[in-house]
């Protein structure tokens, strides 16, 4: 059966703002599971690195920016400084690569790549470093996805998502001053999401917005969504998501309320305290780390949850 919902989510491994998403679409993952259907579309911010050497970008610009990310968003960097910017062109080719081949692998290459580049020195734009990146992905064949990045079947799929990126003008997106300008169209920015309900109704979020922008567009959508309730702790979390999560992801799923902000410091304890039991295992990541439940935790039983709405629920009301 088809998913009530289906979200575009046009995206760039190598836009910071893509990256720093992750913690909001983590909630939206863990909140509507299988009820959304997401798709993912390539912007292709780069086709050569020239092109961001011509806008006055540099290797020392990029990476001090990349502090400002990490502060606001929570999402691990690593800040060594890289020899020359990078194009994104064969690293988007390679998710529509896996994308033929399966769409779930798709998003796992999207996640695999986003890692590797913001929490490592690799290239977006050099086909080694591609290989290296994908090569510790369970069930990936790195070297047969990286050559298929140049045949016509990815080309050709690649350029049509380059101008669905581009057909922007005039919309939502554009009226909140939330594109950008690619010669003479209007592109959506990373991470724009366009939500699409079977009747043919749309919402669209355009850009990096906060977590109640697109559960509101949600809402209005199809109020008739079931809404998954809070996870008790990390630990229950994590069983959700078996390729791991970082912490900001975590903390990003783990407020009974959304009036709650994500309180990282105290998801990074818990999540210290469950490795320390053996319960979880913890991979360092550039300035943070990627949790997973251990291959050795056994399941407990899951403690019954209360019918009645939680108690931050009916404040919300008040």
């Amino acid at each position: 059966m088809a998913s009530p919902i289906t979200a575009t989510l046009f995206t760039d491994p190598g836009c910071p703002f893509a990256y720093s998403f992750r913690p909001a679409r983590a909630r939206l993952r863990w909140r509507f599971g299988e009820q959304i259907e997401w798709r993912l579309v390539m912007i292709g911010l780069a086709e050569d690195a020239s092109e961001y050497e011509e806008k006055g970008f540099t290797p020392a610009q990029l990476t001090v920016g990349l502090r400002d990310f990490e502060r606001r968003w929570g999402m691990p960097f690593a800040y060594s400084l890289r020899p020359r910017v990078t194009a994104t062109s064969p690293a988007c080719r390679a998710v529509i690569a896996a994308r033929l081949e399966d769409p779930a692998l798709a998003e796992r290459v999207l996640a695999r790549l986003q890692v590797a580049y913001f929490t490592g020195r690799g290239m977006l734009d050099e086909p080694a470093d591609l290989r290296r990146m994908l090569a510790e992905l369970p069930g990936v064949d790195a070297e047969r996805l990286v050559a298929r990045i140049g045949s016509p079947e990815v080309r050709e799929a690649y350029e049509a998502e380059r101008r669905l990126a581009r057909s922007a003008a005039g919309g939502p997106a554009d009226a909140q001053d939330r594109t950008a300008t690619d010669g003479e169209r209007r592109r959506y920015t990373a991470p724009s999401v366009r939500f699409e309900a079977r009747d043919g109704g749309h919402l669209e979020v355009g850009g990096l917005q906060p977590f109640a922008a697109y559960d509101t567009a949600l809402a209005n959508l199809d109020p008739t969504l079931e809404r998954r309730p809070a996870p008790q702790d990390a630990l229950e979390v994590l069983r959700s998501f078996p390729d791991g999560l970082t912490t900001a992801e975590v903390a990003a799923v783990l407020p009974a309320s959304d009036l709650a902000e994500p309180d990282r410091d105290a998801t990074l304890a818990q999540l210290a305290e469950l490795a320390q039991r053996g319960e979880v295992v913890c991979e360092a990541l550039g300035s943070d780390a990627v949790w997973r439940v251990s291959a050795d935790e056994p399941r407990r039983p899951e403690r019954r949850r209360r019918q009645a709405r939680p108690a931050s629920r009916q404040l919300q009301r008040a």
